[in-house]
């Protein structure tokens, strides 16, 4: 049987090789043991500590440097009230007068239901409180880290609920000061359809899948409204096991919106390349027609006082209508306006109304989208369109259809045009100019013509002089015909008979300049030598009489125009046809001959 003794012995040698500090105390708080690893953690000895109050010993003692009552000492709690007290966060105090963190619990020793003392066992927690500051110190850098990220960034746990969201998270998605705790996934991405879930990134990875990686999806705010992202969904793993995962994701509002920038920039350039490969083939046409002459030539003073008027209108925007005779040149000077405008470095793009079939007109004016009517297999940019911020000339304005007018007439008064089979709306800024030798006011008197649009079209009105009113530059422009085209075919032309001048002066010219430029270059063609023959003029059947020159303008052109028929034996096209005399489309012609009635069969009886 163990005596007593032995087992005294035995409690001595555990509380001696105990780790932890231990203290014996009496009723009163005196010391009545000290074991080992207290001396070796506080430096106070059994002397410092056996019958002395443990209270003066250690952290108790001292508050901000000052004693209090050893009454109000938690050391001393259990002798108090007899209860367990378990003490975290203190200090107790070294002998040499340094400090170190404990947590330490108080217990009463009873005795025949008397407190009879009290054991104190303390533990030095220096470590721990190093390794708390540190992981707090880690964590807080890491929560800086997460909280700076531009990136909003989502923590959830295996179940899909939200542990962690970022500030950036939460202002993307209107959760700000939201309470996040116990709050899934679909309830901050506002995610309300049910089956939404089969298809979530984070229950994806939750049912063992790797991580997830997705571009341009959607995400929804608190408030109802949606936001393009990019996002990576990815496992936290710890022992092969899943402990939650990570959602980091990126507002690309702005990219999107860079993207459709950058996509209607694109369309943009494509239709301005469009547009210039039009504006290119345009000019090319242009630059391969054989312009009746490169400059307006003349002296009289009825020019001079026309050239003065496209001189002042010339730098305005204002419309301008030149009225003359057929062959005036009112192509030239509809040029010379352009030329002398602020529009001169856009192009000058050309509309003969007259040319054109009556079905296409409006296909040529303001173009259209492909399938807009049969045949139209390609969207194509209209003249109008080609003209932005340049010049259109419209010529024989005289033979637009009525349909067709009061389209014109909303191009004048608010820019705007739209492409055939489309509704969309087109602003352009163009100048225009028109033309005829038609009388626009007896139209308008007879129907035929818009008034409105014939004030539109009539600001500036300019009548071109005919040539039987510029008898003083027939000389000059005769020589500058003959040169012309003696160089283009290279023969000599050294003399003019004066007989053949007089005749020329004499001659009315119905056809003007235009008729003139013909006579030459047929004469020079004619001419067997160095002196230029004009035989058609000193034929008998070719006087005017004054009674031709008062017939009305039609039948001057119906008569001029037979006689050049009769000259190429009725053939209309082609190199030496009728239309190429007359510098006319084929079709304009026989339009012309359909107008005024003329038929080969009718003039032959």
């Amino acid at each position: 049987m163990t005596s007593t003794k032995q087992i005294l012995r035995r409690y001595e040698l555990i509380l001696t090789s105990a780790g932890e500090g231990i203290y014996g105390l009496d009723h009163e708080g005196k010391g009545t043991f000290v074991n080992p690893a207290a001396i070796a953690m506080t430096g106070w000895t059994e002397e410092d500590v056996i019958g002395k109050p443990v209270h003066d010993k250690h952290h108790h003692s001292k508050v901000d440097g000052k004693h209090y009552p050893k009454k109000e000492c938690p050391i001393y709690a259990a002798l108090k009230d007899g209860e367990v007290h378990h003490i975290t966060d203190e200090v107790f105090w070294r002998k040499d007068g340094s400090c170190f963190p404990v947590h330490y619990t108080s217990t009463p020793i009873w005795e025949n239901g008397a407190i009879i003392g009290a054991v104190v066992v303390f533990q030095d927690v220096s470590k721990i409180k190093q390794t708390e500051a540190t992981l707090a110190l880690l964590q807080r850098r890491n929560e800086l880290l997460l909280s700076a990220a531009g990136e909003g960034i989502c923590g959830f746990d295996c179940e899909g609920q939200v542990v962690f969201i970022n500030p950036t998270a939460s202002n993307m998605l209107s959760w700000q000061g939201q309470n996040f705790e116990g709050r899934s996934i679909h309830d901050i991405f506002g995610l309300n359809d049910p089956k939404s879930e089969k298809y979530c990134p984070v229950q994806s990875i939750i049912r063992g899948k790797q991580r997830y990686q997705a571009s341009d999806k959607r995400f929804w705010r608190h408030d109802g409204s949606s936001f393009p992202v990019d996002f990576v969904s990815t496992p936290i793993m710890e022992d092969n096991q899943l402990r939650g995962v990570v959602m980091v994701f990126r507002d690309i509002t702005e990219r999107k919106l860079a993207e459709e920038s950058l996509k209607n920039a694109l369309s943009e350039i494509e239709q301005l390349k469009n547009h210039l490969q039009e504006e290119n083939i345009y000019l090319q046409e242009q630059i391969n027609l054989n312009h009746k002459f490169e400059d307006i030539l003349g002296k009289s003073q009825s020019l001079k006082t026309v050239l003065h008027q496209v001189e002042q209108v010339a730098p305005t925007d204002t419309t301008v209508l030149l009225l003359g005779e057929t062959g005036t040149g009112k192509e030239l000077f509809a040029r010379a306006l352009h030329n002398l405008s602020q529009r001169n470095k856009r192009p000058l793009v050309k509309v003969n109304c007259a040319a054109l079939p009556a079905n296409l007109i409006e296909s040529e004016l303001f173009g259209h989208e492909k399938g807009s009517f049969t045949g139209a297999t390609a969207r194509r940019i209209g003249r109008f369109e080609l003209a932005h911020e340049g010049t259109i000339f419209l010529d024989e304005i005289a033979e637009l259809p009525l349909e067709l007018q009061a389209k014109l007439l909303r191009v004048l008064q608010e820019g705007e045009i739209e492409r055939l089979g489309d509704s969309k709306t087109i602003n352009i800024n163009v100048r225009i100019i028109a033309a005829t030798h038609r009388d626009l006011k007896q139209m308008v008197d007879q129907g035929s013509f818009r008034e409105d649009l014939y004030y539109r079209l009539s600001v500036f009105p300019l009548t071109i002089p005919p040539l039987r009113e510029r008898k003083n530059d027939i000389s000059l422009l005769v020589h500058y015909f003959v040169n012309k085209y003696a160089n283009k075919m290279s023969k000599q032309i050294d003399s003019i008979p004066q007989k053949i001048m007089d005749n020329l002066h004499n001659y009315p010219w119905p056809g003007n300049v235009r008729e003139l430029e013909n006579v030459i270059e047929r004469a020079v063609i004619l001419s067997p030598n160095k002196s230029l023959l004009i035989p058609e003029l000193l034929a008998p059947n070719n006087k005017i009489t004054e009674s031709e020159n008062l017939l009305s303008l039609d039948d001057m052109e119906k008569s001029h125009i037979l006689k050049v028929l009769k000259t190429t034996d009725w053939k209309i096209s082609g190199e030496q046809g009728a239309a190429a005399i007359l510098e006319l489309h084929p079709n304009t012609l026989r339009s012309r001959m359909n107008k005024l009635g003329i038929r080969r069969s009718a003039t032959a009886k």
